[in-house]
């Protein structure tokens, strides 16, 4: 037994022993030079017990299903403790750090940003934009770790947006959970216009770079508007704080979802055009609704991620299908499009499905899964070969509404299919969903099997049973033949020559031969020389009528023989039934009004 004064002495020394103290990451994101769009990036790491530090960089981002290789405007990366240290390059997207006994060293870098887009990286003298997986490293083993952002702004930057948390007060100090947070929390900085407004008290902030024709009231009173109709569906808003960064540009549009933010392009001059303008608000709504759809709930291949490689699923025709369905039916039910433009649009996108061929032979789900190598590099034969996630997502989402709400009686339909999968994937669990589990949901609600649905309709290629389905709303979907005649092609006007761009599987062009990137010389003798004349001198042709095509291919002068035939694309629309029924009537009252 130990004396008491020995006790003591112990007990004196293990109070004043050195505490090991804990690792620690702070990131430094510097821009001294914007015009020339070099972010300048320092990672300080503290109290790393180990010789060796592995640093890598996501070749993905979230939401957008295609390896992107962001290292590529990575360079002059190097590390320094007490003195400089060795970095060996393991892969394109990883580096290793020969630390040693340096437990305190820092990694620098630069990242070239000059790509404007919602899924990369851009500075220059008006602005800085900031998305995590392409300008921030993460240390291998410490990603689930809270680290610090510390942003140097160019002096002439004034204003920041960004969901991250700000420290003690400090705009340029942001407080950093863990590395999937940091990925996923896109920072605007420059002098743009924040627009703001709560809604039950959540407070939003709306990043309006570019300029434009905007009404900032009429903007938050409408993104409000989106908001509430997005929460509605399932009933809560799981936000503290929200972040919509608005980059008005001359031309085009996008978006991509976040945890609790979201990055849009819209054409700075086109808010006073009303159709362009209820687009904007589907937009709006489409990356809203992913704040549940997607950020929450979500496929099981969908969080947590690995940044290394593709993330593989069936369920891109839930995840980004079904709420594209929803930004066209939220779109209706708050008000900025009519049920004549709902109805109009779903059979639009039938259109779009069924006369695409690629539907033939690729089940949507293999669509999802296959997103990493064909959906983001669309080439000229992926008509014929694919079918969009999107798209077909959208129609599967209106039908699925429909079959649920005639099993039910109008009683329950696909409002009440997310909030289930919500409350029971992810707040109960916090796990994502299998394909299994999203059927059994779905057969649960119907109270049936679905096996027509998912295994015909989702996970093969047979058409839907549109009239059956829509049936059950008092409505029958109609095709109107095509009258004019086509070649089955899309040309282009390239330098006064025309080009064949896309040769349609299902038309003349395919049939006789046709390729792309012949050059149409002539047709029948006469000249081509644009693809207005082109069209002048199909324009008195029938189907069944034979032409000579005159045409370059590779340098080669040929002549083809293409007997016409009408255009393979059908126009497909709605009508209602003469005497639909009470039960009909419920079922289309449902789907066509809000679903609280």
């Amino acid at each position: 037994m130990k004396s008491s004064k020995s006790l003591l002495i112990i007990l004196l020394w293990l109070v004043f022993l050195p505490q090991t103290q804990a690792q620690s990451l702070v990131y430094h994101l510097a821009m001294p030079e914007p015009h020339t769009h070099y972010f300048e990036v320092t990672i300080d790491v503290k109290n790393y017990n180990k010789p060796e530090a592995i640093f890598e960089l996501p070749v993905w981002i979230p939401g957008s299903y295609m390896v992107r290789e962001y290292s590529r405007n990575l360079e002059s990366v190097q590390a320094k403790g007490s003195k400089p240290l060795e970095i060996e390059k393991l892969a394109k997207n990883r580096w290793k750090v020969f630390n040693k006994d340096d437990k305190d060293f820092s990694v620098s870098y630069r990242v070239y940003a000059n790509e404007l887009s919602v899924r990369t990286s851009f500075l220059d003298a008006s602005h800085a934009y900031i998305n995590g997986t392409s300008v921030f490293m993460y240390l291998v083993g410490l990603a689930d770790k809270a680290s610090t952002l510390i942003i140097k702004p160019h002096t002439d930057f004034k204003v920041i947006s960004t969901s991250l948390k700000a420290e003690k007060d400090d705009i340029w100090t942001r407080a950093v959970p863990n590395y999937d947070v940091l990925a996923d929390s896109p920072i605007e900085i420059g002098n743009h216009e924040v627009i703001e407004f709560k809604y039950k008290g959540i407070p939003h902030e709306i990043a309006m770079y570019g300029g434009g024709n905007y009404n900032a009231k009429r903007i938050a009173k409408d993104f409000e508007q989106c908001v509430d109709i997005c929460t509605s569906v399932f009933g809560e808003n799981p936000c503290e704080s929200y972040t919509f960064i608005v980059h008005n540009v001359n031309s085009g549009g996008g978006g991509l979802e976040h945890l609790n933010s979201c990055s849009v392009m819209m054409s700075r001059f086109s808010y006073t055009n009303p159709d362009a303008y209820a687009g904007f608000m589907g937009l709006i709504i489409h990356e809203y609704f992913h704040l549940w759809n997607v950020k929450r709930l979500r496929p099981k291949a969908l969080g947590p991620f690995d940044y290394n490689q593709e993330n593989y699923t069936n369920m891109l025709w839930v995840a980004e299908g079904i709420t594209s369905y929803y930004d066209e039916l939220l779109n209706m039910r708050a008000g900025f499009s009519d049920v004549e433009g709902f109805i109009e649009t779903f059979c639009n996108n039938v259109g779009t499905i069924e006369n695409r061929f690629g539907r033939r032979v690729q089940p949507v789900t293999e669509s999802s899964f296959d997103a990493w190598i064909k959906f983001y590099r669309p080439d000229e034969n992926s008509a014929n070969a694919t079918v969009s996630y999107y798209t077909y997502g959208s129609v599967l989402g209106a039908l699925l509404d429909l079959e649920l709400l005639a099993a039910t009686q109008g009683e329950k339909g696909l409002d009440e299919l997310m909030r289930m999968l919500y409350e029971e994937t992810y707040k109960k669990r916090n796990t994502g969903y299998t394909d299994l589990e999203f059927r059994q949901a779905a057969e649960k609600i119907a109270g049936k099997k679905m096996t027509d649905f998912f295994e015909k309709y989702v996970a093969g290629t047979t058409v839907p049973d549109y009239n059956r389905i829509l049936g059950y709303a008092g409505l029958t979907l109609k095709e109107q033949e095509p009258s004019s005649i086509s070649l089955g092609c899309s040309t282009d006007d390239t330098g006064g020559k025309v080009i064949i761009k896309n040769v349609y599987k299902g038309g003349c062009g395919y049939t006789y031969g046709l390729n792309v990137n012949d050059e149409i010389l002539a047709i029948d003798g006469y000249r081509v020389t644009n693809r207005m004349g082109l069209s002048d001198l199909l324009s008195n042709k029938k189907a069944g009528d034979e032409i000579s095509i005159l045409l370059s291919r590779a340098s080669s002068i040929q002549t083809v023989k293409v007997k016409l035939a009408l255009d393979i694309n059908k126009l497909y629309y709605c009508q209602s039934l003469e005497s639909p029924t009470t039960e009909q009537m419920k079922v289309r009252s449902r789907w066509l009004k809000s679903g609280k």
